[in-house]
């Protein structure tokens, strides 16, 4: 797996000339770990998005623009996620890009907060990032109320369960999806039925947890937490007899559940969904940004590079409206942008969040993802 600190230099090899601007931006992701195949993705969105302005040589200010990307890892872990973010704002970054867990996230922003750097998270979908009243912080994903609430209208208008089981992994991301979820099925079914267990995010062994949901017979088992732990959960589902369809959020709703899985999944069992989706004529953007992204890594995109590339355009395009890189003085342009997208148009609430967040229902087919619906 991939780890990078530091900065990753996507600038020109010449000496930097007095009418050149360099631009810091930080990208915080977990680089090592169970989660570093998402951190790989999301950094490979915000190369590819700083190569894109490098190469239309933008300016600002009168001034010829530089973008420098300066990488940290955050391990998924909060304290080296706020350890990171005070490095970021010591190198005077002149905007954030991250982090990509809410567990990570939410902690990390009252730094970028105190400092004014402003920070667009692709990923982190728990609501209270942005009911902190940060005006740094801002998001370009539907949150967590929509996702969890919108599996949970799925489970009881669609899949009509009656009796649901539910584990989460006591993070910030995975406790927030999870009772959405909850709160969603149950306000389309009073009489139904929820049996909870709890896990961790680095958990392998769910035995105990496993056996105790199939003596309650569910219908569906809806996980809150990452595909590192998902993928050997349905395996395990599997070993031990327990027939029921797996529903969770974005974590592990990636190109990676399948590998992680291994013959613990099955065609149309699990019911995941993204924090965004596309229609109409977007559908021909993101294909088109999904092919470069292999041509230029020779990786398939697992989630949320698109978001990130994204995030980073914004935030570009903020600085130009602006005419400025100063954190200050380009931050009330990114709370009022419009910005067209490769994942649609961007433009934020009051409190930081996407204006109209879509999300997008999947299932597995013969260890692929296949696209359900697109919904609101």
């Amino acid at each position: 797996m991939l780890a990078i600190a530091g900065v990753v230099a996507i600038t020109c090899a010449t000496p930097v000339l007095a009418q050149e601007m360099i631009v810091k931006l930080g990208h915080v992701a977990p680089m090592s770990g169970g989660q570093a195949h998402y951190g790989r993705d999301n950094a490979n969105g915000a190369i590819l998005a700083v190569e894109d302005l490098n190469a239309k040589g933008i300016t600002i200010g009168g001034k010829k623009v530089k973008f420098q990307l300066l990488m940290e890892d955050d391990a998924a872990d909060p304290k080296q996620g706020t350890a990171v973010a005070q490095k970021l704002v010591d190198a005077k970054v002149n905007g954030v890009i991250g982090h990509l867990n809410s567990g990570t996230t939410i902690p990390a922003s009252s730094i970028y907060h105190a400092a004014g750097i402003p920070q667009i998270s692709p990923s982190a979908t728990n609501p209270k990032y942005t009911q902190q009243g940060f005006k740094t912080a801002f998001r370009v994903v539907a949150n967590d109320r929509q996702l969890g609430s919108t599996l949970g209208r799925y489970a009881v208008e669609t899949l009509k369960v009656k009796q649901v089981a539910v584990i989460d992994d006591r993070t910030a991301y995975g406790e927030g999806v999870a009772s959405e979820f909850i709160k969603g099925a149950k306000a389309k079914s009073a009489g139904l039925q929820v049996a909870q267990q709890y896990t961790t995010d680095k958990a392998t062994d769910f035995s105990a947890i496993l056996t105790s949901i199939k003596a309650k017979k569910p219908e569906v088992v809806f996980f809150g937490g990452m595909d590192n732990v998902g993928g050997p959960m349905l395996r395990q589902m599997k070993q031990l007899g327990v027939n029921a369809k797996f529903m969770g959020g974005d974590g592990i709703c990636t190109s990676e559940l399948p590998k992680l899985a291994g013959d613990g999944l099955s065609d149309n069992q699990v019911v995941c969904a993204e924090a965004g989706g596309v229609t109409g004529t977007k559908e021909k953007d993101m294909q088109a940004f999904v092919e470069r992204y292999k041509k230029r890594f020779n990786l398939d995109v697992q989630l949320y590079a698109p978001y990130v590339y994204d995030a980073v355009m914004t935030m570009a395009a903020a600085m130009q409206k602006a005419n400025s890189a100063e954190p200050a003085k380009y931050l009330p342009a990114l709370a009022k942008i419009k910005h067209d997208g490769v994942t649609g148009n961007i433009e934020f609430d009051d409190k930081g969040d996407i204006k109209n967040g879509t999300l997008t229902l999947f299932t597995y087919k013969g260890g692929k993802k296949e696209k359900i619906a697109v919904v609101r």
